[in-house]
């Protein structure tokens, strides 16, 4: 079989990604949590790492005790058909058989536009906040300028929290949402900085408030995971 390292996280910089495939499962208890991210595990060990294209997998496990999230790097779209089509089927079918009765929620698919990240932060995040945010159509230009505000509101923040370690924000391929994937030390420094005045982890700036309220803004999800492993054929 393939060697295959299993961490903690992803490079979510690394180069050559051509596309990440995000998705939810719903499984839904913590026991379960547990047997399916053991099952990943197994179904993925025991086989020939699948496909070239596929750079990482990744799979964290939702602080609500009910859901995982997916999370996975590949060269370029036409990498994750080949897989569908040649190498999922049977991992499916023996994670399915370990733990029956997983809800499968979504599948979209996304490009990294920017992150934020210092490059001499040593610390390990021990959980993974995802804000999921869409808009009222499809707009790629959208996408990047809300972002690019988000960076605007970061760096002049007098007071942001210092929990946080890293923010990788993806574009969707469709044009209609971006996904923050932020790294913090741990959840509770998360809730700390949700508990401050700004309605989210910055202060209440001039910034923040055009973030918040940008035109054609539907609305946000946040949700925090802890990661469970990340498997790669050449992993960190």
């Amino acid at each position: 079989m393939t060697s295959v390292q299993f961490g903690s996280r992803p490079d979510l910089t690394r180069s050559g990604v051509g596309v990440v495939k995000v998705s939810t499962w719903g499984v839904g208890t913590p026991e379960r949590q547990r047997r399916t991210v053991e099952a990943v595990r197994a179904a993925w060990e025991a086989r020939e790492w699948p496909h070239p294209g596929l750079l990482s997998y990744s799979v964290l496990v939702g602080d609500d005790g009910k859901t995982l999230l997916n999370y996975s790097q590949w060269a370029d779209e036409a990498a994750h058909r080949d897989f569908a089509r040649t190498g999922r089927d049977e991992r499916v079918a023996e994670i399915d058989a370990a733990v029956p009765g997983i809800e499968r929620i979504g599948l979209r698919a996304f490009e990294l536009y920017r992150s934020g990240v210092k490059e001499d932060d040593v610390r390990e995040p021990g959980c993974v906040v995802t804000v999921d945010v869409e808009f009222d159509g499809a707009d790629p230009a959208r996408q990047q300028d809300w972002v690019d505000r988000v960076f605007e509101a970061l760096e002049s923040d007098p007071a942001l929290a210092p929990g946080g370690i890293s923010a990788h924000f993806h574009a969707s391929t469709d044009g209609t949402r971006v996904l923050n994937y932020a790294e913090w030390e741990t959840a509770q420094a998360h809730i700390d900085a949700l508990a401050q005045p700004g309605g989210g982890v910055g202060s209440l700036t001039p910034q923040w408030h055009r973030v918040q309220n940008y035109a054609g803004l539907k609305g946000s999800t946040v949700r925090r995971w802890t990661p469970a492993l990340s498997i790669g054929a050449d992993l960190r």
